[in-house]
């Protein structure tokens, strides 16, 4: 069985669009609802430790109020793909893989509705995870929590991929088609002072974090992707990866 583990803080999007879609699954499911409307939780992690904590199920799927996950099957087909995984730490449903600039996902985002990347066949291995729906196997999740030093609500799920294959396990994106309503091209301040807290953690481990929201060397200073966060700092960072997809 799936727990599906969601934190909210906007009660209409979540009935328009994860509600809706798993009124309609084919499936028994468990769904723990965290409602952050006052404020509650300081942080994803925070959050999402409390309701994996309380979850029953052998997969725990921790998604955004956002999402519509478009098919009455999507939790069988999930839960089919996660048993025959091997090495298991977490997945999702867009990924980037070590070396690679292409984001991996069979996914729409935005209004109206664009494909986020590269589309996928069979489950693809990949370094770091889009935090908008990961499924993580409950025996994993037993040991290893998100990292609640992370005070925020950006990069948990990238910090907990960099962590888990650190630790030995795969980290996997699958071929699963759902609909995430969030798009967000510029970054708040929040999300690069954990960007840095996270250079920190695995610079040791790691010369390059590449995430979808954008491919980082932990040995450059922080200031340099605060500048590619303004709209000047945005079009040069879209020719540099439009000549680096294009001469790669």
């Amino acid at each position: 069985m799936i727990s599906v583990i969601c934190v909210y803080n906007d009660r209409d999007l979540l009935d328009k669009y994860l509600l809706k879609s798993l009124k309609t699954q084919s499936v028994k499911y468990e769904l723990i609802l965290l409602d952050n409307t006052k404020q509650k939780f300081k942080s994803a992690p925070e959050a999402l430790n409390y309701g994996g904590n309380k979850a029953k199920g052998d997969h725990l799927l921790f998604v955004h109020q956002d999402v519509d996950l478009k098919s009455d099957a999507r939790l069988k087909n999930i839960e089919e793909i996660m048993d025959g995984l091997n090495n298991c730490g977490i997945a999702g449903v867009a990924g980037i893989q070590m070396n690679e600039y292409k984001i991996k996902s069979n996914i729409e985002n935005g209004i109206p509705p664009i494909p986020v990347g590269e589309k996928i066949k069979i489950p693809t291995e990949v370094q770091t995870l889009d935090e908008c729906l990961v499924i993580i196997p409950k025996s994993v999740f037993q040991t290893y929590k998100f990292d609640e030093k992370l005070v925020g609500w950006h990069l948990y799920t990238v910090d907990y991929c960099l962590n888990i294959k650190k630790q030995g396990f795969n980290v996997y994106v699958l071929p699963t088609y759902i609909y995430h309503r969030s798009y967000m091209l510029h970054y708040p301040q929040e999300y690069y002072e954990l960007l840095e807290i996270i250079f920190d953690k695995y610079k040791d481990h790691y010369k390059r974090i590449h995430s979808c929201c954008g491919v980082y060397n932990t040995s450059y200073p922080m200031k340099w992707y605060l500048f590619l966060n303004t709209r000047v700092g945005y079009l040069v960072k879209s020719l540099i990866d439009y000549y680096r997809i294009k001469f790669k």
